[in-house]
């Protein structure tokens, strides 16, 4: 008997446009899939034709939420919403960007309904890289938006007497070693280009580590000499922030937060969880630039501390700014995910098998991950 695979599309915001190319659909066709169920109105957004998939594969075919929610594997790449979940049979398999971490609701939720669900996010090597992520787009994504809204505010920002700009960049992994790149380049090429014909000064990019951020002396004195704060950290206890938000009184006034981490607040979790940068607002992909009186500001819980307030940007996902190109990264990513799923029973992964893929996906399964974390 062979697999069904559902896709449906994303309806948490209207500028989430991200759907899966027809590239994907081809792949599950010569790998064996049993039928392909894509929603009604898939690939829209990104200004992908009907007839594209139709022509990808004879066995794949447009129908409602419901029936993509009723196939054997369910693929979209940002969680369906709770109410959502139930939907899907006990018994298949949703393979998303599940946060198994953070997201300890989620996790039991997905275990009371018998899902057998794999999180992209937690399928790593043996060094503990993800191999499904588009961190690069993430962090240049970002940068640019972060710098196109400093290039607003700072008076001086293209003139050549003005001064390098300082960007602060909390964390140095993957995210941040992107982001780095990205902002000594103000996260695109050719306004860096523009800027050095007509010798304008570059920018000066400070690197402070997890083990440096707790030393509210330096800290302070850094904050103060940068124009852009960064967030790429990864941190180990999410209930304490990075920088908590009477800090951020010493950024410069026209300075600004970029919040790559995109961590979300939940008071109500025990411990709380907090933002990296305190008391600024999540964003998504309809709205992700909030002035100092944005009323966002005033919108998040009361407990939350938002008396410091600067221009801050935050996007629940970044690569979701340029839908096409994140989606032909993850289309080929995920690959290795569903040929797993196409050649083995689920329940006969080994996290211990020769084959390093099969490895890294077992660790992503939802029983197995729970078995060691």
């Amino acid at each position: 008997m062979g697999v069904s695979f559902g896709l449906p599309r994303m309806h948490k915001e209207a500028g989430e446009r991200r759907d899966f190319l027809p590239g994907l659909v081809t792949f599950l066709d010569r790998s064996g899939a049993d039928g392909i169920v894509l929603e009604e109105g898939y690939g829209a957004g990104i200004g992908v034709e009907p007839a594209e998939y139709l022509s990808a594969s004879d066995r794949v075919r447009f129908g409602s939420r419901e029936e993509c929610l009723a196939q054997d594997v369910v693929v979209v790449i940002r969680c369906p919403d709770h109410d959502i979940l139930p939907k899907l049979r006990a018994g298949a398999a949703l393979v998303s960007m599940l946060h198994f971490p953070t997201r300890p609701e989620r996790v039991a939720l997905l275990s009371d309904l018998g899902l057998r669900a794999v999180s992209l996010d937690s399928i790593v090597d043996e060094g503990g890289r993800r191999l499904v992520e588009n961190l690069a787009l993430t962090a240049w994504n970002g940068v640019h938006a972060a710098f196109r809204e400093i290039q607003q505010i700072h008076p001086l920002f293209d003139h050549p007497s003005r001064r390098p700009l300082r960007v602060t960049c909390l964390g140095s992994g993957a995210v941040g070693g992107f982001a780095i790149h990205a902002a000594t380049r103000y996260g695109d090429p050719l306004l860096r280009e523009e800027l050095v014909a007509r010798n304008v000064p570059g920018v000066e990019v400070t690197v402070v580590d997890f083990d440096l951020t707790w030393h509210q002396d330096y800290m302070l004195a850094r904050l103060e000499r940068t124009d852009l704060l960064i967030d790429a950290t990864q941190r180990r206890d999410p209930s304490q922030p990075v920088v908590p938000n009477p800090w951020i009184a010493a950024l410069p006034e026209d300075g600004g937060i970029l919040d790559l981490a995109v961590d979300p607040y939940d008071l109500d979790a025990v411990p709380p969880k907090t933002k990296g940068v305190e008391g600024i607002p999540g964003g998504d992909l309809d709205r992700y630039v909030f002035a100092p009186d944005d009323a966002a500001y005033d919108l998040l819980d009361r407990r939350i501390d938002t008396r410091q307030r600067r221009l801050a940007l935050s996007c629940y996902s970044w690569p979701g700014l340029r839908p096409r190109r994140s989606m032909e990264v993850y289309g080929g990513q995920i690959e290795s995910v569903l040929r797993l799923l196409l050649g083995k029973p689920l329940d006969a992964w080994d996290p211990e098998s020769p084959s390093h893929e099969e490895r890294a996906v077992a660790r992503g399964e939802l029983e197995r991950w729970k078995a060691t974390h």
